[in-house]
This record gives structure tokens, C-alpha cells and sequence, in this order.
């Protein structure tokens, strides 16, 4: 799975749960842009 997949399916289940970038990224103790980062393809890291 690549980058751009694995974005897309981070997408996917946030959006089927109905949790906002920040509520995700807070759960997860990232920073909003993280996440945007992850849901567009960026680096996973």
C-alpha cells in the first residue's frame, strides 16, 4: 500500500466516524497539519 492509498483510507475511516482533522489528531497527539499531511499522501512519519 502506498502513501497515497493509505491516505485515502485514513480519509475514509475519519470521515465514516465523523471525527474532524482536529479531534483525530488530538486523540492521537499530532498536530492537525499531521494529519492533513497523512490524508493527502505526505510522509507518514
Amino acid at each position: 500500500m502506498d502513501s497515497k492509498e493509505t491516505g485515502a483510507l485514513i480519509l475514509r475511516l475519519r470521515m465514516e466516524r465523523n471525527w474532524t482533522q482536529r479531534y483525530m489528531a488530538e486523540a492521537l497527539h499530532v498536530s492537525v497539519q499531521a494529519v492533513s499531511k497523512w490524508e493527502r499522501g505526505g510522509s507518514l512519519r
